[in-house]
């Protein structure tokens, strides 16, 4: 803008808060420091990475313990036979595996994703 009797005046910076005394954290240096602040945070994620292992060991019990329960209340399962195996054995012996396999990668995806979301906080 310039005034009707001089030069334009130069644009000037209003800063509304002054922030004096705030301390600016850098974590990734306070997590190698290992300082409180970064000990903070590591515990943080273990606590993360073992809420997520007890929910998905919790997972795959329940889902283990369902075939039991599944065979106790439809009796008639444990007498089909599948090339020449009883039900039972066989989605003990066979299917359980890709069951744990999709338990397992779930667990890895979760994990990862724990962990880059902590490596993008300490990299703020």
């Amino acid at each position: 803008m310039s005034g009707a009797d001089g030069p334009p005046r130069a644009r000037q910076r209003v800063v509304l808060a002054d922030r004096h005394g705030a301390r600016v954290v850098r974590t990734r240096v306070e997590v190698q420091e290992q300082t409180e602040v970064g000990e903070v945070m590591v515990r943080a994620l273990v606590r993360a990475q073992l809420g997520l292992a007890l929910r998905i060991a919790v997972l795959a019990a329940a889902l283990l313990g369902l075939i039991p329960l599944l065979v106790l209340a439809f009796p008639a399962l444990s007498g089909v036979a599948v090339f020449g195996i009883r039900l039972p054995w066989l989605v003990l012996g066979v299917a359980v595996y890709p069951m744990l396999y999709g338990v397992a990668r779930l667990y890895c995806r979760l994990a990862e994703r724990t962990e880059q979301e902590f490596v993008d906080l300490a990299d703020d």
